[in-house]
Order: C-alpha cells, then sequence, then structure tokens
C-alpha cells in the first residue's frame, strides 16, 4: 500500500502511478514494459494507468493497470493487455450462418434451416403440392405423408425475386437481344405449383441455361423459332477490277 492525496484530486493519478508500475514489472515479462502512457479516472477513487506494451506482435497494443485509492492508500485491482487505436486485432466475429454464401457447401457439408426460417411452414398448414386439393392435410400429416415442411408464400416470393433479377430473368443482355422469350419456346419444361406462371426449365442442351431455372420472359438465341437468316449477297457480281483469271504473255 502506498499513500497518496484525496481521492478525485490530480495527486490521485501521478501518485498511483508509481505503484501501478511497480506491479506491472511484477507480473509481466522483462522488456515488455514500455513508457507509461497516461492515466484516467475512471470514477472516483478507481484510477487506470496506462504503459505500452512491448510485446513481439502487440504493435500498439498497451497495459492497462487498475488501482484503487482510498482512505490515502491505493491497491492494485487488475492488470490487462488492451489493444489500442491502432492495434492488430481480429476481426469482429461474425457467426458461420451469415459468412457462409450459395455455393460455398461441399460434399459432407451441412446447413439446417432455422428454427424460425419465415421461407418455410409446416406441410399441413400450406399443402404439400397437391392440385387436386382432395388431400386431407391434417390427415396426411398425422400419417406421415408428404413433406414435413414447405415454402411459405414468402420463401417463394423470395427465389421468384432472387430468379427474377438474376442471369436467367429478362433484364440481361442476352434476353434483351433474343428473338423470342422463353414462354413460347420448344424447348422449355413447365413448373407445377405457384411459380409455374413466372418460371420453368430450359430443356435445350445448347442454351447456357439449360438445366436451369428461368423466366418466362427470359430469352437467348437458341429459341426454338429461331430460323437462319438469308444471305442477302447480291445475285450477279459487277465486272472484276482486276482480271486475274487469264495469262498476260509480255515481249522482252
Amino acid at each position: 500500500m502506498v499513500g497518496c492525496g484525496p481521492v478525485g484530486d490530480n495527486r490521485t493519478m501521478s501518485t498511483a502511478t508509481s505503484p501501478a508500475r511497480a506491479a506491472l514489472d511484477a507480473s509481466a515479462d522483462d522488456g515488455t514494459v514500455g513508457d507509461h502512457l497516461g492515466s484516467t479516472e475512471e470514477a472516483p477513487g478507481l484510477v487506470t494507468e496506462r504503459f505500452a506494451c512491448l510485446l513481439p506482435g502487440y504493435r500498439g497494443w498497451y497495459w492497462a493497470v487498475s488501482a484503487s485509492v482510498l482512505d490515502e492508500q491505493v491497491s492494485i485491482n487488475d492488470i490487462v493487455l488492451l489493444p489500442g487505436d491502432e492495434a492488430i486485432v481480429a476481426p469482429e466475429w461474425t457467426p458461420y450462418r451469415e459468412r457462409i454464401r450459395p455455393g460455398d457447401l461441399g460434399p459432407g457439408d451441412v446447413l439446417p434451416p432455422e428454427e424460425d426460417d419465415i421461407r418455410l411452414v409446416p406441410a399441413w398448414s400450406a399443402g404439400d403440392g397437391d392440385e387436386t386439393g382432395v388431400v386431407d392435410r391434417h390427415f396426411a400429416r398425422e400419417i406421415g405423408l408428404g413433406r414435413e415442411w414447405v415454402l411459405s408464400i414468402e420463401g417463394r416470393e423470395d427465389a421468384a425475386e432472387r430468379w427474377y433479377e438474376g442471369e436467367s430473368g429478362p433484364d440481361t443482355p442476352i434476353a434483351k437481344q433474343a428473338p423470342g422469350v422463353c414462354g413460347t419456346c420448344g424447348f422449355l419444361v413447365s413448373l407445377a405449383g405457384d411459380l409455374s406462371d413466372r418460371f420453368g426449365v430450359c430443356a435445350n442442351k445448347m442454351a447456357n441455361a439449360d438445366g436451369r431455372i428461368v423466366a418466362l420472359t427470359h430469352g437467348c438465341g437458341a429459341h426454338s423459332a429461331t430460323r437462319p437468316k438469308r444471305s442477302a449477297s447480291a445475285s450477279k457480281l459487277p465486272d472484276p477490277v482486276l482480271d486475274s483469271t487469264r495469262a498476260e504473255l509480255e515481249e522482252f
């Protein structure tokens, strides 16, 4: 314990510097403590003394020594190593689910949906793609028929918006210059369900979108109605400027 001035006086912080340095020197490895950087009175009677850190790999960090000043006595509370404004620190933690991107999954990887994923609803509450409407959803749930989860309205619209604005939508350069739209192409495979009025699957092996979902308003040069253009060349060629079809003899 070291005596000091009244709590809240500037002498409180200056008096705590020496015992804080002594405690730090006793705790840290030799040669890892630098100059005194300053003092901060966190609250009445609670002071933080800062010292430069000379540890290799800790550039910009500093030692923080917390000291309590009470009844003209100084007590060391804690010694920690903290990053300064120029310190190199690890990036802020981002959960795995927020870091993963489409296409990141590899063989054996799993990515279960969130428990409250708004894109999914129980099949008994929204049906399971049955177009006849004769399936008793509650009975199907009891006996385990169909899928447990299906797309909600939000899930369908989320997918539709993503597909419509993607490479197979109507606003791509290839679609804008296409001779026709996918909705009139013979290579289009129709979908079933609520998205069938806006999307289908391309089945033209020569098309860029073969095997992929395409908007009915998408299009490309491989449309089934595409026909080769006839040549627009002249039927009669003009006389040649230089006749190179005959041999010319010259006398020497």
